[in-house]
């Protein structure tokens, strides 16, 4: 009886402080990832990631797909992109909302990337990529980017299929282009992760300040559609 309490009210805990768990879990598994890039030594998980995706599962059908998912993560594929998300997200200034999550994460990789200075895999990549690799920049915003829009569509989307299924494909994305990076050889899959771990934590910190000063109009109107006609007239 004591234990399922305790369990109890961890878990309405962890629930309730989700925003700083994610964050936590996120920062400790990048140092972990940081203190071995930084030992100089090809860690396990990089071996067996070049093993299987460049190894063993390089084909001349498959590359082409590879280097389309990792195109997602280009700055004119994103442009059009944000220029979707200015025309149909709700809030007041959604691509602001968008745009600058993304401006902010390239920085942040920026620096990660000169203050980490690891160079790239040697002698496996199929495209020409400069500068240093850890973390990914392409996993960064992918998971910046394509989680902010798993964001969206979880708060403001009513229909449940279609959040499952728009949050389902959106986490894809961010998949394959982790993966795309490991493949086409331009990056160690520690670098990916380390990508992906920075970049969520930055969301969970981003929705959590950014949200309110650019979605609030539309918490507001989306509030007022359920309100009766007498409800609207008296909160006027």
């Amino acid at each position: 009886m004591v234990s399922s309490s305790f369990f109890s009210r961890f878990k309405a805990l962890v629930i309730k402080q989700k925003r700083v768990v994610i964050i936590c879990i996120c920062v400790i598994l990048f140092v972990e990832l940081l203190d071995d890039v930084l030992e100089g030594d090809l860690m396990t998980l990089d071996r067996l990631a070049r093993a299987f995706f460049v190894e063993n599962l390089r084909s001349d059908w498959l590359t082409p797909f590879m280097e389309s998912a990792s195109a997602l993560a280009t700055p004119l594929s994103l442009l059009v992109l944000l220029l979707v998300i200015v025309a149909f997200a709700p809030g007041k200034r959604p691509g602001m909302f968008c745009a600058l999550n993304l401006v902010l994460v390239v920085l942040l990789n920026v620096v990660l990337k000169e203050l980490v200075q690891r160079p790239r895999p040697e002698d496996i990549n199929l495209v020409v990529e400069t500068g240093f690799s850890f973390p990914s920049g392409h996993s960064m915003v992918a998971m910046a980017f394509f989680g902010l829009l798993v964001w969206l569509v979880w708060h403001y989307e009513k229909d449940r299929t279609m959040r499952l299924a728009c949050c389902g494909g959106f986490s894809l994305i961010i998949l394959l282009i982790g993966i795309s990076r490991i493949y086409l050889g331009v990056h160690y899959a520690s670098d990916v992760l380390a990508g992906f771990c920075v970049s969520l934590a930055w969301l969970a910190l981003y929705t959590s300040i950014a949200a309110p000063l650019f979605l609030q109009d539309s918490k507001e109107s989306k509030e007022a559609k359920h309100l009766s006609p007498t409800e609207k007239q008296d909160s006027q």
